[in-house]
């Protein structure tokens, strides 16, 4: 299972925002210059981590986005779920289509798919952003894991 560039740059955005957290509300140019990623893709992605509340918008001169949450209170798995939809490896496995198959009663392997959603639900939803701010240290510029 591969995430897409969607979630991969969703935790990206959300760690630059809580690592500048003090700065008051970011421009997502700066997010785009300090984390080299395009400005024009941030400005897709932001929108859906708003509507989830997971950001807000300031407007203003010196606008800009700032967490909606502590950083405590965000978990990966809710970032890339956002962005990417119910985390699976196979459709007949997503949290909204149990009965998605004719065969999900008497599947042999849908087991399989189900313990490995559930092993990565579980690793996501286990680490917060503050948990990424740790690892990263102080000044934590270098989040390299994610790329």
């Amino acid at each position: 299972m591969r995430f897409s560039t969607r979630g991969r740059y969703g935790v990206q955005i959300m760690v630059d925002l809580a690592q500048h957290a003090a700065d008051g509300p970011v421009s997502l140019k700066s997010v785009a210059d300090r984390q080299k990623l395009s400005e024009h893709y941030l400005e897709q992605l932001v929108p859906e981590l708003r509507k989830a509340g997971l950001v807000r918008s300031i407007r203003g001169p010196q606008g800009g986005y700032e967490l909606a949450k502590r950083p405590e209170q965000i978990n990966i798995g809710d970032v890339i779920r956002v962005l990417e939809g119910p985390i699976a490896p196979v459709e007949c496995v997503t949290q909204s289509e149990e009965d998605c198959c004719q065969k999900t009663d008497f599947c042999v392997t849908r087991e399989v798919w189900v313990k490995v959603r559930d092993s990565i639900n579980g690793v996501v939803d286990s680490i917060s952003l503050a948990d990424l701010l740790k690892e990263a240290g102080s000044g934590g510029e270098n989040l390299g894991f994610f790329q």
